[in-house]
């Protein structure tokens, strides 16, 4: 009797012993399991299947392979932009994402906003030899004109560039780093000794078309750069162009406009008129 107790008690601590090594052994496992887990969250983001299994995922700055199919991956716009084009036949052309670009952006090419705008059917060009400014619209001359232009000491220089803005009544600014301007005063809307006379056109300031306070001048190269229109043939050239390009105004308008010779009205065409000057 007393040797089937001992059996029996000897068992008995076997299979305590037993139990004891086993559970020794799952709390290990779960130790390293929360271990592992907690660096995952410590190092980088974490991620759960849909059995709840939890997934770590790359640390910042680690290679990272691409997601499979049904993986959440990065859905912020740089990881969301497609890949350029690669040039490969057959290939989808896309264009990487690069956000809203606005006008100013050197992401344009640092192109200016002049030649944003439409172009006009209507153009002028300027003879410098002949002193003469034509406005075409289209191949067809609709008007020619005698201008003055540079001297032979301040040039009128050559180029192409858009008129985008007529000033009517302009005021005058005397040009910063000119010498011959160093001693001159600006001078108000009006002013009977303002040289830009009764309307002004903007291509490529400080050089203008405008009016002038010296019709004596025209047909002549004497000017400082600009070139001068007489003052009549200015206000119809200025008119001419607002109304070509979608400037709506009626006849009150233009009558206010130059009676009010004080007051300076300064109007941005919708669209460009290139001006070619040789």
């Amino acid at each position: 009797m007393r040797r089937g107790i001992r059996s029996a008690a000897t068992a008995a601590t076997a299979a305590l012993a037993l139990l004891a090594a086993a559970c020794t052994i799952e709390d290990a496992s779960d130790k390293r399991a929360a271990d592992s887990a907690a660096a995952a969250t410590a190092n980088g983001a974490v991620e759960k299947t849909a059995s709840g299994a939890v997934v770590p995922q790359p640390a910042p700055g680690s290679a990272q392979t691409a997601p499979t199919t049904g993986t959440t991956g990065d859905t912020s716009s740089a990881a969301m932009a497609p890949a350029a084009d690669s040039g490969t036949p057959g290939a989808a052309k896309t264009t990487p994402a690069t956000g809203s670009l606005s006008p100013d952006s050197v992401d344009v090419g640092r192109t200016s906003k002049s030649t944003l705008l439409p172009l006009a059917s209507t153009r002028i060009e300027v003879d410098l030899n002949a002193r003469t400014l034509t406005v075409f619209d289209g191949d067809k001359s609709v008007g020619s004109y005698r201008v003055a232009v540079g001297s032979r000491q301040w040039p009128t220089q050559t180029g192409e560039w858009s008129i985008t803005q007529v000033v009517w009544n302009p005021e005058w600014i005397p040009p910063k780093d000119e010498a011959w301007a160093e001693a001159k005063d600006p001078k108000k809307p009006g002013a009977p000794d303002n040289p830009l006379g009764r309307a002004q056109l903007v291509y490529d300031p400080p050089r203008t078309v405008h009016g002038t306070n010296e019709p004596q001048s025209i047909g002549k190269a004497v000017s400082h750069g600009s070139i001068r229109l007489a003052n009549a043939d200015v206000v119809k050239v200025a008119r001419q162009l607002m109304e070509v390009t979608g400037v709506k105004k009626d006849d009150a308008w233009y009558r206010q406009v130059q009676q009010n010779r004080t007051e300076k009205v300064p109007v941005d065409l919708p669209q460009r008129v290139q001006i070619r000057v040789f």
